[in-house]
């Protein structure tokens, strides 16, 4: 997922965070509600906003479920510009976007 961070405050993609579909799956569905349960603002079509001092509960979140085996990594690691620091605490979920490295995307 796309991620950026601006005054302590991450972001993510809108196109990125996974969608809620009335009869999909369970595993999927479960993602949706436990990240916008933490979510400091979720709104449709829009970033949604993770405040820097759930970002351990994030990080727990984002590895247990891909662990599960249920998603695939793209959906549960965050990917952030090149340009920006990923903080400690969300390294173990996080890499560089390689779309930004390529030109590609975005």
């Amino acid at each position: 997922m796309r991620a950026r961070i601006e005054d302590q405050v991450l972001f993510l993609h809108p196109e990125d965070v996974p969608p809620y579909k009335k009869n999909g799956p369970v595993v999927r569905n479960t993602y949706f509600w436990a990240l916008k349960a933490i979510a400091a603002q979720a709104p449709f079509d829009r970033e949604w906003e993770y405040e820097s001092e759930i970002w351990l509960a994030l990080q727990r979140m984002l590895l247990s479920f891909s662990e599960s085996g249920y998603l695939g990594l793209r959906e549960t690691i965050l990917e952030f510009p090149y340009d920006q620091e990923i903080p400690a605490v969300l390294r173990p979920v996080a890499t560089w976007d390689e779309r930004e490295e390529l030109g590609v995307g975005g």
